[in-house]
């Protein structure tokens, strides 16, 4: 199928027309259930599949999520599982750390090699924080935590339909300095916004040199960290995903060149691959609340701890 093969002159990536919309739907179907937008998934496809290593290759990512997160955001929105105080703390922390995090990525991550080493050690950290939530299974959780998911199980056993009921939506009860809590099926959940918006400001600085806007390491440190669900966190990390990739696409936009090597996004790729993302976080978003925490968790661990150990492992190749 040579005719469907098209060259992108900024990335000199040539590859079949269908893949990049495809690769991101699959993707971006199972973790935007996460509440992430599937970009660290997708920078390493990029990086070994199609061999974009230019570090222009980060700001495609950020063109991605640009055009694939609004279709997820808006399923979470309409059902009412957006936590709004927490999307605007992790906005207002990430945002000026995608500024730092983009000269770190152009002016001392250019080696491909090195990069990898990076991305490696940032998805080896997300991935053990995924799994280790699932080796502790058995322990004590906070009451809240434990009592909703006894609810699914019920729900599930008793309605044929399953899933998160249309009735249980997240309502914000209490906002200040030191805390902020809200409500979700009955169950109360809370958290501390000056914690969240230090570790959102030091996860856009990653976030902006690694092109993933930030969402797939604040997601499991809520879910991990913090005990709040994934049916409440989701919209909230991508919203806060969508804004700073906006301004991490704009950042990698300005015409700069380290070693003959430009970091302009390859906007015609990022878009192609964000088609396919587009479909697959509504989907994702859509059927999220069917879906069981657990599983989630499981499949996210093990995608992300397999990349981390090949990508660290080459480093030393």
């Amino acid at each position: 199928m040579d005719f469907l093969d098209i060259l992108f002159p900024v990335s000199g990536v040539k590859t079949n027309i269908l893949l990049p919309p495809l690769v991101a739907m699959v993707i971006s179907f199972f973790t935007s259930m996460g509440g992430i937008s599937g970009a660290f998934l997708l920078l390493p496809f990029q990086m070994s599949v199609l061999n974009y290593t230019a570090p222009s290759v980060s700001g495609t990512n950020h063109v991605f999520n640009i055009f694939a997160i609004p279709s997820g955001v808006y399923r979470y929105i309409k059902e009412g599982r957006m936590a709004w105080p927490l999307t605007w703390v992790i906005i207002a922390g990430t945002l000026p750390g995608v500024f730092f995090g983009f000269h770190v990525r152009v002016l001392y991550l250019p080696d491909p090699k090195v990069f990898k080493f990076f991305v490696g050690c940032v998805l080896l950290y997300i991935g053990v924080r995924l799994l280790k939530e699932l080796i502790r299974k058995g322990k004590t959780k906070p009451s809240a935590a434990r009592a909703l998911e006894e609810k699914f199980k019920n729900h599930q056993c008793s309605r044929l339909t399953a899933g998160i009921p249309s009735h249980a939506v997240v309502k914000t009860s209490h906002v200040s300095l030191k805390r902020v809590e809200y409500e979700f099926w009955g169950e109360t959940f809370s958290f501390n916004p000056v914690i969240m918006f230090i570790l959102s400001f030091i996860v856009g600085i990653i976030g902006g040199a690694y092109g993933i806007g930030g969402g797939a390491i604040i997601a499991p440190f809520c879910i991990s960290f913090l005990h709040l669900p994934a049916y409440t966190i989701a919209g909230a990390t991508l919203m806060g995903t969508f804004m700073t990739s906006i301004a991490g696409a704009l950042f990698y936009s300005i015409p700069l060149i380290v070693d003959n090597t430009s970091s302009m996004p390859d906007w015609p790729l990022g878009i192609l691959f964000g088609v396919g993302g587009f479909a697959g976080m509504y989907i994702g978003a859509r059927l999220q609340k069917f879906v069981p925490q657990q599983f989630i968790k499981i499949i996210l661990g093990l995608i992300i701890v397999s990349l981390s150990i090949r990508y660290i492992l080459q480093f030393f190749m």
